[in-house]
């Protein structure tokens, strides 16, 4: 028990790690969370905010809850969608999530 005691208070025997690399390392984790998830993530939003000042009458868009639709009206922060005739909703500015014809386009 005693051998054990001595052992676990020794110090160790490579010295002490340098602390530049712990500094190192811990930039380096930064640098890529910042490329890997923080740039990306505000190109995104940037885009999506680009996206709905450029709306206009006429655009088919479709809301985050899926809704498809045709944009009739728009004042400040809300959008009047054209969901089928003569039926028409309002929402948020911040529920546009993209252009539908784009979709269609694709296909």
């Amino acid at each position: 028990m005693e051998y054990l005691n001595i052992l676990l208070t020794a110090a160790p025997q490579g010295g002490q790690q340098n602390p530049m690399m712990s500094l190192v390392f811990f930039v380096l984790i930064i640098v890529v969370f910042y490329f890997f998830l923080i740039r990306p993530q505000v190109k995104r939003q940037k885009e999506i905010q680009k996206f709905r000042k450029s709306l206009k009458k006429g655009d088919k868009v479709i809301t985050a809850g899926g809704i498809y639709g045709k944009i009739t009206d728009i004042k400040e922060n809300i959008v009047i969608l054209e969901i089928a005739p003569d039926v028409r909703i309002k929402v948020d500015i911040n529920t546009i999530l993209k252009d539908s014809s784009d979709l269609t386009q694709q296909k």
